[in-house]
């Protein structure tokens, strides 16, 4: 029995990618998919593959970013490099580049020679600050972006401000170009125009950053660092139990408010108290409301605790560390983890796309080795040994 085709089956991506944001856009269409082409420098390939060596000797970001792609080197400084891309992008769908600024331009690969040369080619460039404007010059990575659009000032505790703990402009970029590689894809089927396709870090984490910024705009101030504590619900965060373990729960309305007060606090009177009778009330005296519902938690654990709001429908949560996240007993129970070749011959566990396509099998080919696919695609595009031997030896593969 045959395979189900996968929905970007028959798609070529060629990338020159590097870090976090292109590779994760990739990798999305190669989970569809897509053939994922991904030209490294020749030697050392794309620098995240050095970022770290914990997943059996290969960089935890570049296992996580770069499965099921083919790796090809090349160097696009020497002219048959620039040859051997050409070749490349007479086929392709989909052109994908997050090179420093101004780089693309000067190895001809701006968005206006690749539309006059490949017409039906959807190029896709992800930049710190775009391409136009004041900062289009600007190197860019993920912290400066969380700091230029205010995250790292929201993010921590009143004494201290801190980084988001993940990559989050580096993965709002890369969901962005995705979607919007996807919606060319289809536009180009519809209508047959292939539209460029252009995300900054900047620009998508400054879409994450609607709430707090209406909030500022509108209300004079910004939300205030708080920790676990939601600045503008309460009660919503974290709260010590007798056992020294947190439990986290989030009251989102009056109607849940009412029963927490009455089941898990004992203290039906505070729905009637004007400091707590309404969500922005319950805000304005947060100090109040948490010593009430701190003493509640301090004398039961954890798990008592949990079970308690649970059994009265109380959004609640322990907080887990990352080894816990790992042994979750919804991803055991969901059969989410399968194994993934790394270079060297291991496997690794990664977790199956979140977007489940019923009937569609998920794709989960090996990270490859730096060129791994080299000679392999040049044979393909009718080079012969002798002229791959010749290129290696020039150093230009």
């Amino acid at each position: 029995m045959n395979a189900p085709r996968l929905p970007l089956s028959g798609v070529t991506v060629v990338s020159l990618e590097q870090a976090v944001a292109a590779p994760y856009a990739t990798r999305q269409l190669a989970d569809l998919g897509a053939r994922v082409i991904k030209v490294e420098r020749p030697g050392d390939g794309d620098f995240a593959r050095r970022y770290d060596t914990t997943v059996h000797g290969q960089s935890s970001y570049f296992v996580w970013l770069n499965r099921s792609k083919e790796s090809l080197t090349l160097d696009l400084k020497a002219p048959r490099g620039q040859e051997i891309l050409h070749r490349l992008l007479d086929t392709a769908d989909v052109f994908v580049q997050n090179l420093a600024p101004g780089a693309a331009d000067r190895l001809g690969l701006g968005v206006q020679a690749l539309g006059e040369r490949w017409p039906r080619l959807i190029p896709c460039t992800i930049s710190g600050y775009g391409t136009s404007g004041p900062w289009a010059g600007r190197k860019s990575y993920d912290l400066l972006v969380q700091c230029q659009t205010g995250l790292v000032s929201l993010t921590g505790t009143a004494e201290e401000s801190a980084r988001v703990g993940i990559s989050v402009a580096d993965i709002a970029a890369g969901m962005y170009a995705y979607s919007g590689i996807l919606t060319a894809l289809y536009t180009r089927a519809t209508t047959g125009t292939a539209h460029p396709v252009e995300v900054s870090l900047f620009e998508a984490l400054a879409e994450w950053m609607g709430q707090p910024a209406y909030y500022t705009q509108y209300g004079g101030t910004q939300p205030p660092r708080l920790g676990t504590q939601h600045p503008t619900l309460a009660p919503y965060g974290a709260y010590p139990a007798a056992d020294g373990k947190e439990v986290l729960f989030s009251i989102q309305n009056e109607r849940e408010w009412a029963v927490l007060c009455a089941e898990f606090l004992g203290r039906a009177d505070l729905t009637d108290d004007p400091r707590f009778a309404t969500s922005s009330a319950r805000v304005a005296h947060r100090e109040e409301l948490n010593a009430v519902v701190a003493e509640r938690c301090a004398r039961s654990d954890a798990e008592e605790i949990l079970k308690d709001l649970e059994s009265i429908s109380i959004a609640c949560a322990g907080v887990n560390d990352v080894a816990a996240f790992l042994d979750h007993p919804v991803l055991a129970g969901r059969d989410r983890w399968r194994d993934v070749a790394v270079p060297g011959g291991a496997t690794a566990r990664a977790l199956l796309p979140p977007a489940d396509l019923a009937g569609v099998p998920a794709r989960m080919d090996p990270v490859p080795a730096v060129g791994e696919h080299t000679e392999a695609i040049l044979t393909e595009l009718g080079r012969t040994g002798e002229e791959i031997a010749a290129l290696r030896a020039d150093g230009v593969i």
